[in-house]
């Protein structure tokens, strides 16, 4: 959904040949980067100009990565820092999540993937540090916070691409809604950007320090989301070895993102009604509560209106979480955007992969701007993605591109028995993926299928890990 400029990057790992292979990928992404051997040469070039963003490995001699990541959050509060480990354990992500950690990519990494996350990281950054910089209201003496319900100062370019205007109204609206302590409710269609904008209202708000918690509803089985959502004791049931906070809990003090909250149990609805209701948290097993300071910003692709009619959606819930109503539009109403994304996507990947440069020619450029986008951005990076490996030589032209839209035309207008088995398959696959956080050898595991089948799979329907 965005577009950062060049960014600073510090790559941080006690292993020469890992330091020297993120950065020649950096570099050619275009990014400055620099390297440091351990967290405490880390915290030394930190200097008077923080970077924009930290890679940095757990596993280090000295000073290990997670105590050097709260030691930086801390004298940075404004760079994002990504984990980048082979020690890819749940623990690991946890603790890394609770410390302010932006994002936990696993060695070695998958560069597209990667580039990804660097450049969401990256907006996140410049938007804390135009926060940072944004002067207090006039009325207020200087260093004063924002009284709630004021208008933040436009903080300058929130790193996002996008001229026309139903995209600048959503940007407006993000400006206006995220110094206010009210919640919000993200609607727009899978693939919009719900997540990107999420990010953008928690960093532009008053909260911008504190840390941004997420869940998503539809990736985790029914009978775990309230576990993962309020915690739980020890002995709560069968596994649960030692007591664990919940996400509420996580994210004291900061935002608490509930993606797909449409799909959200009718009695963990109920939890969380109580929650935002008293402000207290009872983890599962439990007879304890403890006092939580969150702010919620829900998101979902679903109609909740004909939701709350169908008896599925809590309507006290919904008027809760409907405070302030934002939607993220789709990519087809937003056709003068697509160039330029398609052009910064496919840049990306040609350097990802270490191919030279390819541009889209006049027909490519006439072929995306009418096609329908089911998919969104996330159809539109997978498509670049998809040419920059794919297509040979220096021009990716209409007739490329032509194919592999009809084919996705096709899938998305099949019908009977098998379009709706196979649109189902992919729903499964794409959720799935997210849970895991792009980890395909999890995904698989959750699906209850090898990786091999799960790549194919994933190869049949277009589906990339992000």
């Amino acid at each position: 959904m965005g577009v950062i400029d060049r960014l600073d990057i510090l790559v941080v790992d006690d292993d020469p040949a890992i330091r020297g292979s993120l950065r020649r990928a950096l570099e050619s992404a275009g990014h400055a980067v620099g390297e440091a051997e351990s967290g405490e040469e880390a915290l030394e070039r930190l200097g008077t100009r923080p970077p924009d963003v930290v890679l940095l490995d757990i596993n280090m001699p000295g000073l290990d990565g997670l105590e050097a990541l709260a030691r930086i959050r801390e004298a940075a509060p404004t760079t994002s820092v990504i984990m980048v480990t082979g020690e890819a354990t749940l623990a690991n992500a946890m603790q890394a999540g609770q410390r302010g950690a932006f994002d936990f990519v696993e060695k070695p990494p998958d560069l597209p993937h990667l580039l990804g996350v660097v450049a969401e990281a990256g907006q996140v950054a410049r938007l804390r540090r135009g926060l940072e910089a944004a002067p207090p209201p006039e009325s207020a003496p200087p260093g004063a916070p924002r009284p709630a319900g004021t208008v933040a100062p436009p903080p300058g370019d929130l790193g996002m691409v996008g001229q026309c205007p139903a995209f600048q109204a959503m940007l407006e609206q993000i400006r206006r809604v995220a110094p206010s302590l009210a919640r919000v409710l993200i609607t727009g269609e899978n693939g919009s950007g719900k997540e990107l904008v999420a990010h953008a209202i928690h960093t532009l708000s008053k909260r911008a320090g504190g840390p941004f918690v997420k869940i998503n509803c539809a990736a985790i089985p029914k009978d775990l989301v309230e576990s993962e959502l309020f915690g739980y004791e020890r002995g709560a049931f069968t596994g649960a070895l030692q007591s664990k906070k919940g996400r509420l809990e996580l994210a004291d003090g900061g935002t608490l993102f509930l993606d797909e909250i449409g799909d959200l149990s009718m009695e963990a609805q109920a939890k969380l009604l109580r929650v935002i209701e008293t402000g207290e948290v009872e983890r599962v097993g439990g007879t304890r509560t403890a006092r939580v300071d969150v702010r919620i910003l829900a998101a979902t692709n679903k109609d909740l209106a004909a939701a709350l009619e169908d008896g599925e959606f809590r309507e006290d819930l919904f008027y809760r979480l409907n405070v302030l109503p934002l939607h993220v539009p789709a990519l087809r109403e937003r056709r003068g955007d697509v160039a330029p994304l398609a052009a910064h996507f496919l840049s990306t990947f040609c350097a990802a992969e270490g191919r030279p440069p390819k541009r889209l020619n006049d027909e490519a450029h006439r072929l995306l701007e009418e096609y329908h986008w089911p998919g969104n951005v996330r159809e539109l990076r997978n498509l670049m993605e998809r040419a920059a490996i794919l297509v040979a030589g220096d021009e990716v032209r209409g007739e490329d591109l032509a194919p592999w839209l009809e084919s996705a035309a096709a899938r998305e207008e099949s019908s009977g028995l098998r379009g709706e088995i196979e649109r189902r398959e992919a729903d499964a696959i794409r959720r799935a993926l997210e849970g895991a956080g792009g980890n395909v050898t999890q995904a698989a595991a959750s699906l209850g299928i090898d990786r091999t089948n799960l790549h194919r799979k994933m190869r049949k329907y277009g589906i990339t890990r992000h």
